[in-house]
């Protein structure tokens, strides 16, 4: 599977199914975690076979079930955007490795023992992980790429955008973000030049950490070859 076809296969799953994650692909997880932490300068971390955060209540009610593995999402404060960026990237990879995920900001209870969190960091969220019971379902498509560009700032105003931003931004749309809430914009400058925005959104504390995420899916609709980050 390529990171295009994950893109559009990758559905969040809240419900899981008691098979273990395989020691290979354990490590191809971590060996990412690992290079993302290096070149992000995050703190990513895998917790594997650990059910007690997803045991509460909220997390019942939330309709989370049989969740024993997850990605902690740490970084310093104020690098959300990094953090979604890089964290998308293993999500994806999970997805190519026939696992299942679902970002998560608040249906879970912290496990300090399990991880560690720095006195200058955050945890700012986690990604269940497993075999899901199902495949997930797609979200309704709300947004468009009308939505989420503008062309009032690019020097090609009134142009047709290039086929690569085209392609960027419809990977952008599927990207998971808090409640589908989609606040974000990809503005075109001087041909090549690519500036992301966050946009006002009512669950504002995830509007970073999106942000980042729809980074991680335009580069690859768009391919990295084809432009620039502003």
């Amino acid at each position: 599977m390529t990171l295009e076809e994950a893109i559009r296969a990758r559905h969040s799953v809240r419900q899981y199914t008691e098979k273990p994650i395989e020691a290979e692909k354990i490590q191809q997880l971590q060996d990412l975690i690992d290079e993302c932490n290096r070149e992000g300068r995050l703190h990513i971390q895998l917790v594997t076979d650990e059910p007690k955060a997803f045991a509460n209540g909220i997390a019942h009610y939330s309709k989370f079930r049989d969740v024993r593995n997850y990605i902690v999402m740490i970084c310093k404060k104020g690098d959300d955007v990094n953090l979604g960026y890089y964290g998308e990237k293993v999500v994806l990879l999970a997805q190519c490795l026939g696992l299942n995920t679902c970002w998560v900001g608040a249906s879970y209870r912290k496990q300090p023992d399990q991880y560690k969190v720095d006195n200058d960091e955050t945890l700012v969220c986690v990604v269940s992980l497993g075999y899901g019971a199902t495949l997930g379902m797609p979200h309704s498509q709300k947004r468009t790429i009308a939505d989420v560009t503008d062309d009032q700032r690019t020097t090609d105003h009134g142009k047709p955008f290039p086929e690569w931003f085209v392609r960027g931004t419809e990977a952008a749309l599927l990207a998971p973000t808090a409640v589908n809430q989609q606040k974000f914009a990809f503005i075109l400058h001087d041909g090549n030049k690519v500036e992301a925005q966050k946009r006002f959104a009512i669950f504002a504390n995830y509007a970073p950490i999106d942000l980042g995420i729809a980074k991680c899916h335009f580069e690859i609709g768009a391919g990295k070859e084809n432009f620039e980050w502003l």
